[in-house]
C-alpha cells in the first residue's frame, strides 16, 4: 500500500516538473526576439523634392489708374471676359475736360501772340527796306557834291555835310536790322510758346483719355478691387483696380523649393502635384523655370521653381495651395529595400568581414572603404576580366578564410607593389605588357608565400581555374582624391579591345564613364578617346593630396571641368544634349553607405554593410555589383529585419500575456 502511495507521489512530483519545465520554455520562446522581415524587391524608384506653392496664371495683369477721381461707370465684374481696348470702367471727366478747356484757351492765347509778332517782324523789315533806300540816296547825294566840289561848283563844307548824311544813313540801317531780329526772335519765342501749350493741351487730353479704363489683355477678370462711386487717387503709385488673367488654360504652379533641394531641380524635369479641392487626383506639369532670387522668411531661404501644366477644362483656380513633387531622379528595375531596414540596428551582431585587424586596420570592410586599399576601388578601372585588387582580395578573404595576420601582410604587398604597377604608364606600350606581367608574378609569389599549405593549395587551384586580373595602372600616390562623377579611370592595356566593355567596380568614376558610353551609345574610337582623358587626368588628380583642403576643392573642380569639357567636345549633336543631363544627374546623385539586416534559412539574423542610391521615401535603391561577394546574398526575394520586437510582447501579440499553466 505505502509503495502504491508512493508511486502516485513520484508521478505527481514528475508531471508537476514535466509542466514547470514546459511553462518555463513556452516563456523563454516567449520572451525570445522576433524579427518582423519584408523582401528584397525589384522594381522602378523615383526620387522626388517636395515644396508647396500656389497656382497662379502664367500672365495676369493688374490693372490700375494714372488719374486720380471717382468711379463714375463700372461696366464688369468678376469672371467676366474681357478683350484687349474693351472699356471696364469710367472715372468722373468732368475735371479733367475742363482741364482740356483751359488748356486749349491757351494755346490760342499763344498762337494770337505769334501772329503780334509776326506782325512786327514784317513792320522791322519794311523799317529796314526804308533805311536802305535813304543810305542809298545819301551816297548818292555825297558823290554828286563831291564831283561839284572838285570842280569848285560848291564849297567843300557842303560835301562834307552830305558826308555825314551818309553815315547817319548806315547807323539808321543797323537800328532797323536789330530791330528786325528782336521781332524774329519774338516770333520764335511765341511759336515755343504755342508748341509748350499745345504739349499742356495734349497732356490734358491724355488724362482725360486715362479716365476711361480699359483692359489691356484678352483675358477673364480674376479681381475687382473698386465699386461705383468709389474714389481712387493716384499719387506715389497706381491703385490696383482689376487683376486679368490672360489665359487660364495654361497655368503655372510657383513652388517654394528649400536651399537645401534647390540644386538638384532643373528645368525639364517632371513634377506632380495635389490640390485640396479634388483629393485623390494628381496633376501633371513641368519645371519650366528655377527662379534666382532668394526669398528669406524666418531665416529661411527658398528659391521659386516654376512648374508649367495644362489647365484643362479650367479646373484648377488661381490662388489654390498646391503640394508639388519634383521627380529629380528615377530608375528602373532596381533592387530595393524597406526604409524601415536602415533603421534597424542588432547588439552584437557584425558583419562578417569587420573584424578588427593588427594596427588598427579594418580587415574586411566592403570595397572601397578598406584601409590601405581604398585607392584601388576609387581611382583603378578594372580589366575585363576580374575586379582589380579590391576584387582579389575580397576573393582571398572569403575562399583562404585569411587570418588578420594574413590581411594585414595582404595590405603590406598592396603598398609595396602599387608604385612599381603606378610606373608602367611612363613605359612604352610594347614593353607594357611583359613587366606588368613580371609584378604580377611577384605579388603572386608573395601572396604564396604567406599562406599556409592547405591555403597556397587552393590559392594554386584558384590561379589554375581563372586567375584574377592585375591592374593595368595604379594612381601614383595612394588616397588620390577624386571628382565625384567623373574621376579618372584607368588607361586600356594593350591587349583590351578596340571598344572597352562596361568597368567593373563600385566607384563613382566607373559607373558613370559606363553610363556615358552606353547611354549616348559611344562608337569603339569615342570610348576609346574617353578612357584617355580619364587615364591623362589620373596624375593630375594624384596631386591635389599636397594642397590644402581650400585649394583642393577648387582644384578638383578645376579638374572635373576640364574632363567635362574634353568629353563634350567628342560627341556628336545629337550626343551633347544626353550628356549635359547625365552631367547634371551625376552631380546631383550621392551614393551613401549603410548597413542591413538578412534573415538566414535558420532564422537568425546576419548583418552587411551595403551601398544605397536614390530613395522615394519608403523605400531605397541597394546598389551590388555583380562580382561582389555579396551578390549571391543580396537578391531579389531575400528576406531583410525590418524590426524586432519579444514574441508575446504587444508589437506581436495582441493580449500582450505570456504562456498559460495547463493546470
Amino acid at each position: 500500500m505505502k509503495k502504491s502511495y508512493w508511486i502516485v507521489g513520484a508521478l505527481g512530483v514528475a508531471l508537476l516538473g514535466s509542466g514547470a519545465f514546459w511553462w518555463w520554455s513556452q516563456r523563454a520562446a516567449a520572451d525570445a526576439v522576433q524579427y518582423r522581415s519584408a523582401k528584397i524587391e525589384r522594381g522602378s524608384l523615383l526620387a522626388t523634392v517636395s515644396a508647396s506653392g500656389a497656382v497662379n496664371p502664367v500672365t495676369q495683369v493688374s490693372v490700375g489708374t494714372q488719374v486720380s477721381g471717382q468711379i463714375k461707370d463700372l461696366l464688369v465684374d468678376f469672371n467676366s471676359e474681357v478683350k484687349a481696348g474693351q472699356l471696364i470702367a469710367v472715372i468722373d471727366p468732368e475735371t479733367f475736360e475742363y482741364r482740356v478747356r483751359s488748356a486749349q484757351a491757351d494755346v490760342d492765347a499763344a498762337r494770337a501772340t505769334v501772329l503780334t509778332a509776326q506782325a512786327n517782324s514784317a513792320a522791322s523789315r519794311a523799317g529796314v527796306s526804308r533805311a536802305q533806300v535813304d543810305l542809298l540816296e545819301a551816297q548818292r547825294d555825297l558823290d554828286r557834291k563831291q564831283m561839284l566840289v572838285e570842280k569848285q561848283f560848291i564849297t567843300q563844307s557842303e560835301a562834307d555835310k552830305a558826308r555825314a548824311l551818309v553815315n547817319t544813313s548806315v547807323e539808321a540801317l543797323k537800328s532797323a536790322q536789330a530791330q528786325l531780329g528782336v521781332t524774329e526772335a519774338q516770333i520764335k519765342s511765341a511759336q515755343a510758346n504755342v508748341a509748350q501749350r499745345e504739349a499742356s493741351l495734349a497732356q490734358a487730353r491724355i488724362d482725360l483719355e486715362r479716365t476711361r479704363i480699359t483692359s489691356p489683355v484678352n483675358g477673364i477678370v480674376i479681381k475687382r478691387a473698386i465699386e461705383k462711386g468709389q474714389t481712387v487717387a493716384a499719387s506715389l503709385q497706381a491703385p490696383e483696380l482689376f487683376v486679368i488673367a490672360q489665359n487660364l488654360q495654361d497655368m503655372q504652379v510657383e513652388a517654394s523649393i528649400d536651399e537645401s533641394d534647390v540644386g538638384r531641380i532643373r528645368t525639364g524635369q517632371k513634377a506632380t502635384f495635389t490640390v485640396d479641392a479634388f483629393p485623390g487626383q494628381t496633376f501633371e506639369g513641368d519645371v519650366r523655370q528655377v527662379r534666382k532670387a532668394a526669398q528669406n522668411v524666418a531665416n529661411v531661404v527658398t528659391y521659386v521653381a516654376v512648374v508649367g501644366f495644362s489647365n484643362v477644362g479650367g479646373r484648377l483656380l488661381p490662388g489654390m495651395t498646391a503640394n508639388v513633387r519634383v521627380v529629380i531622379e528615377s530608375r528602373d528595375s532596381v533592387l530595393k529595400i524597406p526604409n524601415a531596414a536602415l533603421r534597424v540596428r542588432i547588439a552584437g551582431i557584425e558583419p562578417a568581414t569587420a573584424a578588427s585587424a593588427p594596427g588598427g586596420r579594418a580587415s574586411g570592410a566592403s570595397v572601397g572603404q578598406l584601409g590601405g586599399w581604398s585607392w584601388i576601388g576609387q581611382a583603378l578601372a578594372q580589366g575585363p576580366a576580374g575586379g582589380g585588387f579590391a576584387a582579389l582580395r575580397e576573393r582571398l578573404l572569403a575562399e583562404l578564410q585569411l587570418s588578420a595576420a594574413q590581411q594585414a601582410q595582404l595590405d603590406i604587398i598592396a603598398t609595396e607593389l602599387r608604385p612599381r604597377f603606378a610606373a608602367l604608364r611612363d613605359l612604352p606600350e610594347e614593353a607594357r605588357a611583359a613587366a606588368r606581367e613580371k609584378i604580377s608574378g611577384d605579388m603572386r609569389d608573395r601572396i604564396s608565400a604567406m599562406l599556409t599549405p592547405p591555403q597556397r593549395l587552393k590559392y594554386q587551384q584558384m590561379q589554375g581555374g581563372a586567375a584574377p586580373a592585375v591592374p593595368a595602372l595604379a594612381p601614383s600616390k595612394p588616397g588620390a582624391p577624386l571628382a565625384p562623377g567623373v574621376a579618372a579611370s584607368a588607361a586600356r592595356a594593350p591587349d583590351v579591345a578596340a571598344a572597352p566593355p562596361a568597368l567593373s567596380g563600385a566607384n563613382p568614376a566607373s559607373e558613370f564613364r559606363n553610363r556615358v558610353v552606353t547611354e549616348l551609345a559611344m562608337s569603339a574610337s569615342q570610348a576609346e578617346k574617353v578612357d584617355a582623358i580619364y587615364a591623362e587626368s589620373r596624375s593630375k588628380f594624384a596631386t591635389l593630396r599636397d594642397l590644402t583642403p581650400e585649394e583642393r576643392t577648387k582644384a578638383r573642380e578645376r579638374i572635373s571641368a576640364d574632363i567635362r569639357a574634353r568629353i563634350g567636345d567628342l560627341l556628336t549633336a545629337e550626343q551633347k544634349p544626353k550628356y549635359a543631363a547625365l552631367v547634371a544627374q551625376a552631380a546631383g546623385r550621392q551614393n551613401t553607405r549603410g548597413r542591413i539586416y538578412l534573415l538566414g534559412s535558420d532564422g537568425e539574423p546576419r548583418a552587411y554593410n551595403v551601398r544605397l542610391g536614390i530613395t522615394d521615401g519608403t523605400s531605397t535603391e541597394l546598389l551590388v555589383e555583380p562580382n561582389s561577394p555579396d551578390a549571391a546574398v543580396l537578391k531579389e526575394g531575400a528576406l531583410v529585419i525590418t524590426g524586432t520586437g519579444a514574441a508575446g510582447s504587444a508589437q506581436t501579440r495582441p493580449g500582450g500575456s505570456g504562456p498559460r499553466m495547463p493546470f
